[in-house]
């Protein structure tokens, strides 16, 4: 099975590299300047688990279209609209598509222009970053993927794929309902956001009281509400998950929005807090403080702003 991990940032270099290990075929597709940097020094895994380097192949836009039978799109979100033009131009034939992006919106994206056949559903659960040297670090030792199909066109290689990935390092669940299965992150994820974009800080500082407790409590409560709403009740068991990342005594876990925002960097808040926002209005929901978290960002791009050196 011939796999092109679209990305080799944070979430395609670390899942890549591990099939990498694993012995599955798999070939990057990254921008020049990136191709130039991993030629060199290679592809890096910087993990509790274990350290590895593997020298990745590679194809960048200047590259002549190849045949794959997967594609793993790893690009954040609001990078989406470029990556469909690159994939159209590096991929000859038509092979089905696991997006592992935050939020649900791409879905209908990738539907509309490559087909709803094509078109699989998953969820990274992993902490990585790419270091300044373009290092992948792995910040805890959690490493899920979960993936299913949303059609019976995709049902054959998601089985394919899913037996191939069991020699990996990093567990990989084939879901019976991926949709869920992406609404339980999706909550989640829109927790930890809120929380600590709209809080500046970390797990463990904003749960450190009883009333910082109740706030993530709260949070976390109004996301279950939207998917609720949604059809997608979020069951006990992954709601204990999730809480117990959450509310950890002393955590220095933090949100990838977060550290973007604060090494002044583009965010994900669209698709990760704004649509769903958009979904609570639309089912008239009340979520004051996810709307607060996601205004503490908007406001960061605001030609009102408070500059740093400025005084009131």
């Amino acid at each position: 099975m011939k796999l092109l991990v679209f990305g080799a940032g944070a979430v395609g270099g670390y899942f890549g590299t591990r099939m990498v290990q694993a012995g599955l075929d798999v070939t990057f597709f990254v921008r020049v300047s990136r191709a130039c940097q991993l030629k060199k020094h290679g592809l890096s895994v910087l993990s509790p688990s274990g350290n590895v380097m593997i020298a990745p192949k590679l194809i960048t836009e200047h590259d002549d279209g190849q045949n794959f039978d997967l594609i793993i799109l790893t690009c954040k979100s609001y990078d989406l609209v470029n990556a469909f033009d690159a994939i159209s131009n590096s991929v000859k034939n038509e092979p089905p598509i696991l997006p592992l992006l935050n939020g649900l919106a791409h879905l209908q994206m990738i539907a509309k222009v490559f087909g709803k056949h094509r078109l699989l559903g998953g969820a990274a659960h992993v902490a990585t970053v790419l270091t300044q040297e373009g290092k992948v670090k792995q910040l805890n030792p959690i490493e899920i993927l979960t993936i299913g199909a949303l059609s019976s066109h995709t049902e054959s290689v998601v089985e394919r794929f899913t037996k191939l990935c069991k020699t990996s390092t990093f567990k990989v669940i084939k879901s019976s309902d991926i949709m869920q299965s992406m609404w339980d992150k999706w909550t989640f994820l829109a927790a930890l956001a809120g929380s600590t974009i709209l809080f500046r800080n970390t797990v463990g500082a904003i749960t450190e009281t009883s009333l910082g407790c109740d706030l993530m409590k709260r949070i976390y409560d109004e996301c279950i509400n939207v998917a609720n709403a949604e059809g997608f009740d979020v069951e006990a068991r992954p709601q204990k998950t999730s809480l117990s990342i959450l509310m950890k005594p002393g955590s220095d876990f933090t949100s990838s929005m977060l550290r973007d925002l604060k090494n002044g960097n583009r965010t994900e808040h669209e698709q990760i807090l704004g649509d769903l926002l958009k979904k609570a209005k639309k089912k008239q929901i009340d979520v004051p403080l996810l709307s607060a978290a996601y205004i503490s960002i908007v406001v960061e791009s605001s030609k009102f702003a408070i500059q740093a050196d400025s005084t009131i």
